[in-house]
């Protein structure tokens, strides 16, 4: 049995799924311009104050502290989306699992910490992974992998020792980088 499917010639990618992707003679950069504005406009943050990162520094969160339970559709909406949108920010991964934490009961402070987040995406839309082109090796199919991986990936790690004041465990992290583009990324407990 014979198949054939008629196709047709679209041209390169530019838009798949909510995510961008812009070629150029430099690399591939995929972000999530649109998508992280209509966010911002879900929530009622199209006009708020832009921050310059996603959680201030050695913030504690913890599941009771005395406050008033919040709605937790909202909140697991705009977790959701804060997850979809890490796919190209792999700087807010930490803060938006930490915050997933909370989902079945959340706070006040747990929304205020997810606001937060949402003002750092206003500040920073255009931000994205860029997938840098090696100039020397365009056109060319055969890559000396050893030599071209040693200069081009870069890791970075990092841990919390029993940072959780709800049960002492640590949380550790860590992103690997190929090109300056993330390639791999982690962030658990």
């Amino acid at each position: 049995m014979k198949l054939e499917f008629d196709m047709s010639d679209l041209g390169k990618m530019k838009y798949f799924l909510g995510v961008e992707i812009q070629q150029s003679c430099e690399g591939i950069h995929l972000c999530q311009m649109k998508y992280a504005g209509e966010v911002l406009e879900r929530f009622g943050m199209g006009s708020c104050n832009p921050v310059k990162n996603p959680i201030v520094p050695s913030t504690k969160l913890v599941k009771d502290g005395g406050e008033a339970t919040i709605n937790s559709i909202l909140f697991k909406q705009i977790i959701g989306s804060l997850m979809y949108l890490s796919v190209t920010r792999p700087e807010i991964m930490f803060v938006v699992c930490l915050l997933s934490k909370f989902m079945t009961d959340p706070k006040v402070s747990h929304l205020a910490v997810a606001k937060r987040v949402l003002r750092y995406v206003k500040g920073t839309v255009n931000l994205g992974v860029l997938y840098k082109r090696d100039a020397e090796n365009v056109g060319n199919l055969r890559v000396n992998y050893e030599n071209s991986f040693e200069d081009n990936l870069t890791a970075y790690t990092d841990n919390d020792y029993a940072g959780d004041t709800e049960d002492r465990r640590s949380t550790s992290g860590y992103v690997f980088l190929l090109s300056g583009g993330a390639v791999a990324w982690s962030s658990r407990k």
